[in-house]
């Protein structure tokens, strides 16, 4: 019982750790455009262009604010990039104390469900780079 309650209790964490990396991916890597409100809003296309569209800026106001969005983007991609990293480290430390307390199948099958979300990951990114070109 206890086994497979820690099993469950993996399965959930890669499964969640995988829906907040998709939710949390850098600026402009969202994949599909998104019209509704929500954290990520201002982070996905253009924020001016969605600050213009709900707000009715004039022109003088997009003049001032398109400087504002362009020095924080590095700061907000940084801060990111930062909590990304940390996540990671965390995942793989849980993922190491976990995999011990499996029976070898489980573990076979751990491993397993943890290559596919590295593949997963990595084809995403080589898909974002490839639309960089």
């Amino acid at each position: 019982m206890t086994r497979k309650i820690i099993t469950l209790t993996a399965a959930a964490a890669l499964s969640l750790a995988g829906l907040v990396y998709l939710q949390a991916k850098e600026p402009g890597e969202h994949g599909p455009k998104h019209d509704g409100p929500g954290p990520h809003h201002m982070m996905m296309g253009n924020p001016l262009e969605h600050l213009s569209k709900d707000l009715n800026l004039t022109d003088d106001q997009k003049t001032k604010v398109q400087p504002i969005i362009d020095q924080t983007k590095p700061q907000i991609a940084a801060i990111h990039k930062e909590a990304m990293e940390k996540m990671h480290a965390l995942l793989e430390s849980a993922g190491a104390q976990i995999r011990p307390l499996l029976t070898p199948e489980q573990q076979q099958k751990f491993d397993a469900m943890k290559k596919a979300h590295e593949d997963m990951r990595k084809a995403e990114q080589e898909m974002h780079d490839a639309q960089k070109l």
